[in-house]
């Protein structure tokens, strides 16, 4: 088994268009719908200084994705990092394929200098809160407000 991360390229966005449709039917926030989903993908895609899409791959497949925001923190003094979007396909999960994968997107930030990573996870989901605690995130005091700009 062959497992490779790296960037992802046009020709993956269906494919992560799918894991983000598995991936919203977990979060109580989201639902997914195609072609929003399809839409900021290649927002981020040819917007490398917004943010950079992350991919998993086993044996050339595509098994998982994180989305690497970047953003300007003035209590950081810099540029930081927003994780979004992780997700690794139902059967390839449990095997450390995850943590690789955010291991990975870490050491790039690092690499780029930002000196914080942000998440959000749904608060109900306990897999995932568990998962990110062990790769060393820790909750914040920080509450999570959000409004619809119509």
């Amino acid at each position: 088994m062959t497992i490779e991360i790296g960037f992802a390229t046009a020709a993956d966005l269906p494919q992560l268009a799918e894991l983000l449709s598995e991936l919203f039917t977990l979060e109580s926030d989201f639902r997914p719908a195609r072609d929003k989903q399809l839409r900021g993908l290649r927002a981020i895609l040819d917007n490398p200084a917004a943010g950079r899409l992350f991919v998993l791959r086993i044996d050339g497949q595509v098994a998982g994705m994180a989305n690497a925001l970047i953003t300007i923190s003035t209590a950081e003094g810099g540029r930081v990092l927003l994780l979004e979007d992780v997700i690794v396909r139902r059967a390839h999960r449990g095997g450390g394929l995850g943590r690789r994968l955010v291991e990975h997107v870490l050491a790039w930030a690092r690499e780029q200098g930002m000196t914080r990573a942000t998440l959000l996870a749904d608060r109900d989901n306990a897999a995932a809160l568990e998962f990110y605690r062990k790769l060393g995130f820790a909750s914040s005091h920080m509450t999570v407000l959000r409004k619809p700009i119509p």
